[in-house]
């Protein structure tokens, strides 16, 4: 008799598989294992994986160092898709082989632009004047 998996097991076992197939992706391109002449001359950071509850896709949010030349970046990552996808099924223990989707990850922009709001003249006359009332 199989154990019935509750929502929030699933979503435990789906964010451990992401982070090890986030780990196993950034160790490829911090060693420079992908033969990518734009992969080699820029450092990558691997910031998120998301899996798909069947565990059969895998949405991978990639920044280059400083931002530089991220269309670059994600056109060679989607080139060498297949061998990143084969070096992961080898080395995460899964029943399939994730497919792999590479984004921009857009985090450290929304942040950036959150801060500039706050540190604009009109939240910080708005604060002020909470402090004063």
């Amino acid at each position: 008799m199989r154990k019935t998996e509750t929502p929030e097991g699933r979503s435990v076992r789906l964010l451990r598989v992401g982070e090890q197939v986030r780990h196993v992706l950034s160790g490829i391109l911090a060693r420079g294992d992908v033969h990518d002449e734009t992969l080699s001359s820029h450092l990558v950071s691997v910031t998120e994986v998301r899996m798909s509850p069947d565990l059969r896709y895998a949405t991978v949010f990639v920044k280059p160092l400083l931002g530089q030349d991220e269309a670059a970046v994600l056109r060679a990552l989607r080139t060498n898709t297949a061998y990143l996808q084969s070096e992961i099924a080898r080395r995460v223990n899964t029943k399939y082989a994730a497919k792999l989707k590479f984004l921009a990850d857009e985090s450290f922009d929304e942040g950036g632009r959150i801060d500039a709001i706050l540190r604009s003249e009109h939240v910080a006359q708005d604060l002020g004047g909470e402090g004063g009332e």
